[in-house]
């Protein structure tokens, strides 16, 4: 590791202590040394070491069970800070807005999205839109900030308790900026969790001849929550990329939580399960990858209805826990070669 290197790992740090979910923080650090018999000072001293040494966060030492693996383990995964640098490379700060502004997404990949929406702005002048939208089939809206993260401040309200003017009303006061009509998911997503809707994340990387690579596909499920994000305490499990189905268990991001092979709450069985219309699916996030080719390495969120696939939205920031978590392994190893691809191409076509 060159002194340059360390430095900016160890910058990492400070961030890393910014962002820190303390009580998350501590309840790790409790759960981990009863369960490894360990003191916490021998835990914190592990921890840092293995931030700086393989660049991840704080948490996601414990996230990795960094604790039980051997050096060539441990340098397999992806985390924070090796993800920063690799989507960084990427999809240029420059050339993000499309994705990280939802209403620009919705608007970009209007060809891969079905359901209607309405931003903040347009409805306080065009209160008949909204009208429209307050009548959508589903009888339901989503409320979002369009540069949300991780499902916060979204709302799942009911649209017959609206009127224009009070959904305007309502948007200002949770923060959020626009409404969307709820997506119905698919009967078969339905039964195995109906709380909320449960999207499949799709995982394309372009290489330099702008050929798409899938690197992972994972169900997002909903537990008792509308939204199914790993952050808001739901799991995830892995599909087989080729025939759609679930190979394993939902996995939480708790790591004071087992594994589910039924759901939770409805009892269905995760493994085995199987993902309707799969290859429209798939045929679907190669589509969209190529809308934008600035943008190389996004994480689609895709939800499955009952007449097939529509974009929910496409992350630049896609998640390495959602990734690798519900494999148990690092996947590294998946992105090196494009890695020094990208640095082959940028010297040799600056």
């Amino acid at each position: 590791m060159t002194l340059l290197i360390f430095l900016r790992r160890f910058v990492y740090i400070g961030y890393y202590f910014k962002k820190l979910d303390w009580q998350k923080f501590h309840y790790f650090t409790n759960h981990y040394a009863i369960g490894n018999q360990k003191s916490k000072l021998s835990i914190w001293y592990g921890m840092l070491a293995d931030s700086i040494k393989f660049n991840i966060s704080l948490l996601e030492y414990f996230m990795f069970d960094f604790a039980h693996k051997t050096k060539e383990e441990k340098a397999s995964w992806s985390g924070t800070g090796y993800m920063y640098e690799y989507q960084l490379k990427m999809n240029p700060p420059e050339y993000r807005s499309v994705l990280s502004d939802k209403t620009q997404f919705l608007v970009q990949y209007r060809d891969f999205v079905k359901h209607e929406f309405i931003t903040l702005s347009a409805l306080e002048g065009n209160p008949g839109k909204g009208e429209q939208l307050l009548n959508n089939p589903s009888g339901k809206l989503v409320l979002k900030n369009s540069k949300g993260q991780c499902g916060r401040g979204i709302e799942v309200v009911d649209s017959k308790a609206f009127t224009p003017v009070s959904l305007v009303e309502r948007l200002k006061a949770t923060g959020n900026d626009f409404a969307e009509a709820y997506v119905v998911q698919h009967p078969d997503l339905m039964s195995l969790s109906p709380a909320g809707l449960n999207t499949v994340r799709i995982i394309t990387q372009l290489d330099r001849t702008n050929k798409v690579h899938l690197l992972g596909a994972r169900l997002r499920i909903t537990v008792n929550s509308p939204i199914d994000n790993l952050a808001a305490g739901n799991i995830a499990a892995p599909i087989d990329i080729d025939a759609g189905i679930v190979t394993g268990p939902g996995v939480y991001s708790d790591i004071t939580k087992t594994d589910e092979y039924h759901h939770p709450v409805t009892g269905v069985s995760i493994p085995g399960f199987q993902v309707p219309f799969w290859s429209e699916t798939i045929e679907l996030c190669k589509a969209a990858a190529l809308v934008d080719t600035r943008n190389r390495s996004i994480g689609w969120d895709v939800a499955i209805t009952e007449t097939g696939p529509e974009l929910i939205e496409g992350n630049h920031d896609w998640c390495k826990l959602l990734w690798q978590l519900p494999v148990k392994r690092g996947l590294k190893d998946r992105l090196e070669a494009f890695l020094i691809e990208f640095q082959h191409s940028t010297i040799n076509h600056p």
